[in-house]
């Protein structure tokens, strides 16, 4: 796993978006992470793979829906 960056959500919880491989194919997760009891912050079920097939019309969707705001 190669972390790109993050996000503060909130007090607990953070955004890491982060380049993984599976089965020889690359994707970028967005996956939601929380603060464990421990201080480390722990992957949840909340988030999103995208293949790399697809993350540029991603990215381009992201970016109108933000113009939109």
């Amino acid at each position: 796993m190669e972390i790109i960056g993050e996000i503060q959500k909130n007090q607990k919880e953070k955004i890491i978006v982060s380049v993984n491989e599976f089965k020889g194919h690359r994707y970028v997760d967005l996956r939601i992470h929380f603060e464990g009891d421990d201080g480390e912050y722990v992957p949840t079920k909340k988030g999103i793979a995208i293949s790399s097939k697809i993350v540029e019309e991603v990215v381009e969707l992201i970016v109108q829906g933000a113009e939109s705001l």
